[in-house]
């Protein structure tokens, strides 16, 4: 059984076709859903909540219909929603436990979870003071208690992270990566700081102008291209890439590293050798490691999908809020 399913998914405001007709099936892990601003992650999201009404299609999670099964499917999903959704003059127990009586668990038993994922997420000394006292990120933790209480079998995580400085973001990051292990289930996070994803996600999901241009494994997304060298040489970088231009490769530049493609069936040994001839010195060579960001960006560019105005592709994540 999939995780999730859609089938011809659409869904408009008026005019605007947020989801164009979305085919996609899911299975079971941790799960990165990226895309630039107006995609329509957020849309998705809504749809797999069952918290808006696709105009076509059908959508399934865990092979209950969203539209004809919405109690079934919720009673599986933890939310955590994007934005600074708490109530300030609650407890953090307080919090934590109205959220478990919400998915329906007798008050006792929400107050004892509330208690036991409280300390999980690491806010159990923190759990009698009011919501309205804590930093960011104590409400980011508490957030995710809600989330967890009712023992659901898919987190859903807008932003996980956002806000957090580096402290915050990697012990958030450790939580997301304990949570499949620990209670079995599955997580999808919509996030613009794609290196989260990297570091925690198996699956990924790259949507834009409301059509999904990928959905799969990341290992194979992030794989590097065969006959693709990241270069960097003595002196002039200008001056080695003329060099290997006119031996046959193709080059791109960025500051004094030099991304080059040897010709079908040449390896790096073909860089070498041409760099010996133009009498340059090589000080560093390696297979060109594709990170999640440069393949969301060529994923963007194949579709013929603008990248977020602004965005540095060396140096930034792609911008991904709510849609």
């Amino acid at each position: 059984m999939a995780l999730i399913e859609l089938e011809g998914v659409e869904k408009r405001y008026g005019e605007l076709r947020a989801l164009k007709g979305v085919t996609l099936k899911l299975e079971a892990g941790r799960i990165g859903l990226l895309g630039p601003n107006g995609a329509g992650k957020s849309t998705l999201l809504k749809c797999i909540l069952g918290l808006l009404t696709p105009d076509y299609g059908t959508a399934k999670v865990f092979d209950f219909d969203v539209v004809r099964q919405p109690f079934e499917v919720r009673s599986r999903i933890g939310y955590m929603p994007e934005g600074d959704a708490v109530l300030p003059e609650l407890t953090a127990l307080q919090f934590t436990t109205l959220a478990g009586e919400l998915c329906g668990l007798p008050r006792s038993e929400a107050i004892a979870r509330a208690h036991q994922v409280l300390h999980y997420v690491g806010l159990g000394e923190a759990r009698y003071r009011r919501l309205g006292s804590f930093s960011t990120g104590m409400r980011q933790r508490a957030r995710l208690a809600q989330a967890l209480v009712g023992d659901p079998k898919l987190l859903l995580l807008d932003e996980p992270t956002s806000g957090l400085d580096p402290r915050g973001r990697d012990e958030m990051l450790a939580l997301i990566l304990d949570i499949p292990a620990r209670t079995g289930a599955s997580v999808i996070i919509s996030t613009h700081i794609l290196p989260d994803v990297e570091k925690t996600c198996d699956q990924v999901v790259v949507v834009a102008g409301g059509e999904v241009l990928y959905a799969g494994e990341l290992a194979p997304m992030i794989a590097g291209e065969a006959g693709v060298f990241e270069v960097r040489g003595k002196g002039d970088p200008a001056k080695l890439q003329k060099t290997l231009e006119e031996s046959g490769c193709v080059v791109t530049r960025d500051g004094s590293t030099l991304e080059v493609r040897v010709p079908k069936g040449k390896n790096a040994d073909f860089i070498l050798r041409a760099a010996v001839e133009g009498k340059h010195q090589i000080r560093h060579l390696s297979p060109l490691v594709k990170t999640l960001e440069r393949a969301f960006f060529q994923t963007l560019e194949k579709a013929g999908q603008v990248a977020p105005e602004g965005a540095d592709k060396k140096a930034k994540p792609a911008e991904a809020s709510a849609s």
